[in-house]
C-alpha cells in the first residue's frame, strides 16, 4: 500500500510538473516572438521557434505519460506503455534537429554578420534562463527513473543553456560590438547539446528495438535464476522494456520435480523484482522433460544455462 501511495504521489507530481512547464514555456514563446518583431531580431524569433518545438516535446512527453497509465485493451494487451519509449526516441531526434538548426544559423551568421541589439537580446534571453531553468528543475528528481522524463529535462536544460549563451553574447555585443560572438556561442552550445543527447538517443533506440535496458545487469539476472533452490538449468531467457519504467522477462526453467514448481516460480519472481523486473513470465519444465518449447517443436540448445 505504501508503494502504491508513493507511485500515486509521483504520478501526481509529474503531471503537475508537465502542466506548469507547458504553460510557462508557451507564455514565454509568445513574449519572445512579440519582442522579436518589436526589435526586428531574427535571433529572438528563431529562439521562439526553437522554444515552441520544446513546448511540443513537453506536450508529447505528457501525452505518452498519460497513455502509459491507461489500462490494457483487447487489441493492446500491454496497454500503451511503449508510447513512452517512442516519445523519448522522438524527443532525442527533435533535440538533434534543433542542433542542426542552431549550427545552420550560426554558420550563416559567421558568413553574413548582422547587427544585433545586445541589450534587448540579453534581457529577453535572461528571462528564458529563469523559465527554462525552473522547468528543468521540476523534472530533476525523477529524470533518471524514466527516459521520457529525462528527454523533457534535457530539452529544458538545453534551452536554459542556449539562453545563457544568448545572454553572454548580448552582453559582449553591448560592450564590444563583436557580433561574431553570437554564432560562436551557438556552435559551442550545439556541441554540448549533442554530447548530452547521445545517451538519451542510444537508450531510446535500444528500448525501441526491445534490447536489454541499460540499468539491467544480465549476469545478475542469470545468477539469481541459477542460484534459486530447485533449478537445474534455464534457457530461452529474454529481457526487454514494456515502457521507460517497466521491464519484462520470459524464461524456461527446468526443476527437479513437479513439487518444486510453485515455490521455485515464487522465489525467482521475488528475486527478479529486486533486480528491476516487474513483469516475469516463467515456463517450468521437469528434469524428465526434454528442454524444448511445450509444443516440442523448437530446439533451445543454443541458449542453455546449466546450474552446477
Amino acid at each position: 500500500m505504501e508503494h502504491h501511495h508513493h507511485h500515486h504521489h509521483e504520478v501526481t507530481s509529474l503531471n503537475r510538473a508537465f502542466i506548469i512547464g507547458i504553460v510557462i514555456n508557451a507564455l514565454y514563446v509568445v513574449c519572445e516572438a512579440v519582442f522579436g518583431f518589436i526589435y526586428n531580431s531574427l535571433g529572438l524569433l528563431s529562439d521562439a521557434g526553437h522554444n515552441l518545438g520544446d513546448c511540443t516535446s513537453l506536450v508529447l512527453a505528457m501525452l505518452a505519460f498519460k497513455l502509459s497509465t491507461r489500462p490494457a485493451t483487447e487489441r493492446y494487451t500491454y496497454g500503451y506503455r511503449k508510447s513512452t519509449v517512442l516519445v523519448s526516441l522522438l524527443n532525442a531526434l527533435i533535440l538533434l534537429v534543433a542542433v542542426g538548426v542552431i549550427i545552420g544559423e550560426s554558420v550563416s551568421k559567421i558568413l553574413h554578420p548582422v547587427a544585433v541589439d545586445g541589450d534587448a537580446v540579453a534581457w529577453v534571453a535572461g528571462v528564458g534562463v529563469l523559465i527554462n531553468g525552473f522547468t528543468a528543475w521540476l523534472f530533476i528528481d525523477v529524470k533518471n527513473r524514466d527516459l521520457n522524463v529525462k528527454g523533457a529535462y534535457l530539452h529544458m536544460a538545453a534551452d536554459a543553456l542556449v539562453s545563457i549563451g544568448v545572454v553572454i553574447s548580448g552582453i559582449v555585443i553591448h560592450f564590444t560590438g563583436f557580433y561574431l560572438i553570437d554564432p560562436i556561442v551557438g556552435l559551442v552550445i550545439a556541441a554540448v547539446i549533442v554530447y548530452s543527447t547521445f545517451d538519451l538517443l542510444r537508450d531510446s533506440l535500444r528500448l525501441a528495438l526491445d534490447g536489454v535496458p541499460r540499468d539491467i545487469d544480465m549476469s545478475k539476472i542469470e545468477k539469481a535464476i541459477a542460484d534459486t533452490p530447485g533449478v537445474i538449468e534455464f534457457h530461452h531467457l529474454h529481457v526487454w522494456a514494456l515502457s521507460t519504467t517497466q521491464n519484462a522477462l520470459t524464461v524456461h526453467v527446468r526443476v527437479r520435480d513437479y513439487s518444486d514448481m510453485e515455490s521455485v516460480k515464487c522465489e525467482i519472481k521475488h528475486r527478479l523484482d529486486h533486480l528491476g523486473i516487474s513483469h516475469a513470465t516463467i515456463e517450468l519444465e521437469t528434469a524428465s522433460e526434454p528442454a524444448t518449447d511445450s509444443c516440442g517443436c523448437c530446439d533451445t540448445s543454443h541458449n542453455h544455462h546449466d546450474v552446477d
